[in-house]
């Protein structure tokens, strides 16, 4: 499941676009996360974690406090989650999030970007349940029982757990990532989470080659040039 997870992390960062598109994508999420949570990161599990992601991936604080302050007001935009599904190249299964205030306008986007590089664009759930949602939490730590006991101590629900090289990284279902979190932190403290994301992790891969490499490169940048684009998942193996 790892291994799934790092090739995910390497595709994605290879179609990464501007620093500026990442700080708005940065600022849309955590004002979204905010407002629907609270804006006290000590009260929002979800809110505290996507700022450190944030200012580990280097976005500016004051496009942090931006987005906080902006929930604060109560007003704003609206935004929605939507995700779209899918089969690009070589028959790849895509999965795409999105936070729109304009759902027709970024499903015509969406789809735009699956047609014009020959991808079939599905129904919901055509592609999600050949994927895991899973929360990963990974930190520094060598005592792979002990963070075990901590977690199943506290009910939580574990898929996986992995030790390399003095990381613990955790998996479970997407659903006890609250309380898996809470529990890391009650038993060892204020932890420095490295990975803390929950993520669709494919339960295969499938592997593509020559032109099906190109057409999906370019599928994956036009999408990231979508402002609603907030993730794109893929089980794509090069």
């Amino acid at each position: 499941m790892g291994r799934a997870y790092q090739n995910r992390k390497e595709s994605m960062a290879k179609t990464s676009d501007t620093k500026a598109k990442v700080y708005s994508k940065y600022g849309r999420e955590i004002y979204v996360c905010a407002k629907a949570g609270g804006v006290d990161p000590a009260g929002n599990l979800a809110l505290r974690g996507l700022i450190e992601r944030a200012k580990k991936d280097q976005v500016p604080t004051h496009v942090i406090d931006k987005a906080v302050d902006k929930a604060k007001g109560g007003g704003g935009e609206d935004f929605f989650p939507a995700r779209y599904e899918g089969y690009g190249p070589g028959n790849v299964m895509v999965i795409v999030d999105c936070l729109t205030d304009n759902p027709n306008r970024t499903f015509g986007d969406v789809r735009l970007c699956f047609t014009k590089t020959k991808c079939k664009i599905g129904t919901q759930g055509v592609v999600s349940h050949m994927f895991d949602h899973s929360a990963i939490l990974g930190f520094k730590n060598n005592d792979e029982d002990a963070v075990l006991e901590a977690l199943l101590g506290a009910d939580v629900d574990v898929s996986d757990i992995e030790n390399d090289e003095g990381k613990i990284t955790v998996f479970t279902p997407h659903l006890e990532y609250f309380k898996a979190k809470q529990a890391l932190i009650d038993a060892f403290g204020d932890i420095d989470f490295e990975v803390d994301e929950i993520q669709f992790l494919p339960r295969s891969a499938t592997p593509i080659r020559g032109e099906d490499v190109e057409m999906f490169e370019k599928f994956l940048n036009m999408l990231n040039d979508l402002d609603d684009v907030q993730n794109i998942y893929h089980d794509a193996e090069y």
